[in-house]
């Protein structure tokens, strides 16, 4: 039986689809467009690569959800039963995500909370799941939504990206800086500060910056019992060796996860990205 209250959220939390399953959350997918082909966030084309998707051959751009997606997500969840939704998407600082969520709420056959995360994949991930759990355990939709909200305002994200080539495209950085950075060899590391990426430090080589995120991650847990996402796109190698460590140098880890990201953050980042998410689960 399903609980009241429905977790609804958007691809961008890239969850495992047997925790997706097993909580009962509705994903709403992203659209991106890729050589002007409309994909959901989810779905690549047969026998495309990852260069291929990202690529000079297939320009990628990326748009919010249509709002019939989201009212078909509501009717969705009132048809399974529940009686409140719980909608959480990505930082509306970072997309129109949010406010998509909200006009199609306006159609919704049973009240919806809409949360804005103020982050984007794990760090709007355990907001999700969070927000899973109290429903699971009976919650009011308000108590859910308060779940979501205080594990979200826990969560402390740092990304590194390859290249800036990315963040150029996006319009993020000028094509000067693109071109310093890249004869310097500057490696960016970027974190969320008020729903926004925004730059934190730059370092010389990738080696360097991969050790700077892992101490970043460790001074963010401190001592407290935390959980951790280590994040990548096409740098499975490199995201698996950190979270090896991480236990190692955070005395309090719950649980560390691996987790790649889809094309809808790979379109902004680019392949090579390597980021660390900390969330307090008992916050």
């Amino acid at each position: 039986m399903s609980p009241p209250v429905a977790v609804v959220t958007d691809s961008t939390a890239y969850l495992p689809r047997e925790q997706v399953s097993g909580l009962g959350i509705i994903v709403v997918p992203l659209q991106v467009v890729v050589g002007g082909r409309s994909l959901d966030d989810t779905a690549w084309p047969d026998g495309a690569s990852m260069d291929d998707m990202l690529g000079e051959r297939a320009p990628v751009t990326t748009s919010r959800p249509a709002l019939r997606r989201f009212a078909d997500a509501y009717r969705q969840a009132a048809a399974r039963g529940a009686t409140g939704i719980v909608s959480i998407h990505l930082s509306s600082e970072m997309s129109g995500t949010v406010e998509a969520a909200r006009a199609g709420a306006e159609d919704s056959p049973v009240p919806v909370d809409v949360v804005d995360s103020r982050s984007i994949a794990m760090g709007l991930g355990f907001p999700v799941l969070a927000a899973a759990g109290a429903a699971a355990a009976g919650a009011t939709r308000t108590e859910v939504a308060d779940a979501a909200r205080r594990r979200a305002e826990s969560i402390r994200s740092f990304f590194y990206v390859d290249t800036l080539e990315y963040l150029r495209r996006g319009g993020r950085i000028g094509a000067a800086a693109t071109l310093l950075g890249s004869a310097l060899m500057i490696k960016p590391i970027l974190h969320i500060s008020d729903g926004a990426i925004v730059p934190l430090e730059k370092v010389r080589t990738a080696s360097r910056a991969i050790a700077r995120l892992e101490d970043l991650a460790v001074e963010a847990a401190g001592t407290a019992p935390v959980e951790v996402a280590v994040q990548h796109l096409g740098a499975a190698a490199r995201a698996e060796a950190l979270a090896a460590r991480l236990p190692r140098r955070i005395p309090a880890l719950v649980k560390v996860a691996v987790v790649e990201v889809g094309l809808v953050i790979g379109a902004h980042v680019g392949p090579g990205m390597l980021g660390i998410t900390v969330s307090l689960p008992h916050s």
